[in-house]
């Protein structure tokens, strides 16, 4: 029986290792750009960046201490330098695409960071598994730019998993929806008509604005959003203006809203500030043919009467008057009931001259 020499002993004291084979190994050497592993073999293991992570220039000594162990996969025996080639990338992508396959089945909510944000959607990384995201699964309202996705942590569901075509989709879009439903039923098992509640501005029209109430929008008509004249939405509210209101009515899933609280209401004291015979001063409001309506509160408009405007023959309002301008007159008539004044300018005018003879 021959003997070994100590070069062939040395040789089979070693493991041998083949393509696809996982193997352990322990850190022995960090470079910016590649790790050397002893993996037990005659030739070290060697990691390169680029088979390490996708994340482009990382330095490597900044990820990994020499002493440490890691898995890794062997690429190649022999790179041509007699070292052997391994790679973790994708031996964290094989274990991650197992995780996603476990998720997809178990319908899991997984979270992760945005890796990076494409024409047609975000691309995530779950331990190293990329997953698409189209921008139609991002979110459950239309997104033009979705760069504010970039870098952020968000939650997701696998809906469909098909490794071998590379599909592997996300969905975050029906999570929001669900979420939106639980807070929707929240908010209308607790709210009634009268409620005086605090919401968000979430849009602005020319009829009216949308309030965000924290799982439903209520609609703030025009004409529910102050006692007084409101020319346009868009000049008294802008997106993200915190407002309370009160719910004045509820349809269905819809909900109308107000700000005319009842305790604000001018004509609460209008009895006492605008009898008859009181003199008053207002703004012309709005004009018709027949006469011209005056606002002397905010919610309190008087009609002035064409024919009580001046002493001589006007056939219009708008000849003489015009809207903006502020006038003093003389409340001839109040109707609490019907919520109605009648001023005139004329009557002031027959006082003005009645006064001028006593004096004489």
């Amino acid at each position: 029986m021959s003997e070994q020499s100590f070069e062939q002993m040395l040789e089979e004291s070693f493991k041998t290792i083949r393509n696809g084979e996982v193997v352990e190994g322990t850190v022995i050497d960090v470079k910016p750009d590649e790790i050397v592993l002893n993996i037990g073999y005659k030739s070290d293991g060697i990691i390169t960046r680029n088979e390490y992570t996708n994340e482009p220039n990382v330095d490597l000594t900044t990820l990994i201490e020499a002493g440490s162990t890691m898995e890794a996969k062997v690429l190649k025996v022999n790179d041509g330098d007699g070292q052997v080639l391994l790679t973790y990338k994708r031996l964290a992508a094989e274990k991650g695409s197992k995780r996603l396959e476990e998720a997809f089945e178990n319908k899991e909510v997984l979270t992760a960071k945005v890796a990076q944000v494409l024409n047609g959607g975000l691309s995530v990384i779950v331990d190293e598994a990329r997953v698409f995201i189209p921008s139609s699964l991002v979110s459950d309202v239309y997104e033009k730019d979705l760069t504010k996705y970039d870098g952020q942590e968000i939650e997701f569901v696998i809906t469909e998993f098909n490794p071998k075509r590379r599909r592997i989709i996300g969905d975050r879009k029906q999570l929001l929806a669900a979420q939106k439903a639980e807070l929707r039923k929240a908010l209308f098992e607790r709210i009634n008509v009268g409620d005086v509640i605090e919401g968000t501005v979430k849009n602005v029209t020319d009829f009216g604005a949308f309030i965000d109430l924290g799982g439903a929008d209520g609609l703030l008509h025009i004409s529910e959003m102050s006692w007084g004249r409101v020319e346009s939405p868009k000049k008294a509210f802008k997106v993200g203006d915190v407002v309370k209101v009160f719910i004045k009515d509820i349809n269905d899933t819809k909900i109308a809203l107000s700000m005319k609280f009842p305790e604000d209401n001018p004509w609460n004291n209008a009895t006492e500030k605008f009898a008859a015979g009181t003199v008053v001063t207002g703004r012309v409001a709005r004009m018709t043919d027949f006469g011209a309506f005056v606002e002397l509160a905010p919610g309190i408009d008087a009609l002035l009467h064409v024919s009580q405007i001046s002493r001589e023959h006007i056939d219009k309002p708008a000849d003489v008057l015009k809207v903006g301008q502020t006038i003093e007159a003389k409340i001839v008539d109040f109707n609490e009931a019907d919520r109605k004044i009648s001023l005139s300018m004329k009557a002031l005018l027959k006082d003005e001259e009645a006064a001028a003879d006593a004096e004489e």
